[in-house]
């Protein structure tokens, strides 16, 4: 069974608007409709801050491999792997939407599934105040 994951209902809104625009879908839109169907929604200025949220620049780790990364997680039109900005439609995007610090995610890549471990998060929009972003 999947850990429960919550997703501000600001940013499940503006992600269903996403996957509406776009067609047909591929397999990473159907990653992410499941994830927002299964996700608790909360209001934005309930939202804790240790979940990862749209616009949150999170820590995690590649349990295999001990590797340590630093992303941004964001709106497709805002991806750029030079600034460390993931979109939320990539593999390890998705996977970390909504989860928490600590949590262990598997997640599934054209390499094979990888689990990584969700260490910090270093931002979060709604943790500053910012509901809109």
């Amino acid at each position: 069974m999947n850990k429960q994951i919550y997703i501000t209902k600001n940013d499940n809104e503006r992600l269903m608007e996403l996957l509406k625009e776009k067609r047909p879908h591929d397999t990473y839109d159907e990653a992410l409709l499941h994830e927002l169907k299964r996700g608790i929604i909360v209001d934005s200025k309930k939202i804790p801050a240790d979940v990862i949220t749209m616009n949150s620049q999170v820590k995690f780790t590649e349990i295999e491999s001990n590797s340590s990364f630093t992303y941004w997680l964001v709106f497709p039109q805002d991806a750029d792997i030079s600034k460390n900005k993931i979109s939320v439609l990539s593999p390890i995007g998705c996977g970390l939407l909504g989860y928490k610090v600590n949590d262990i995610i598997p997640v599934k890549t054209p390499a094979g599934e990888k689990m990584v471990k969700v260490e910090k998060i270093i931002h979060q929009p709604e943790a500053e105040g910012n509901y809109d972003l």
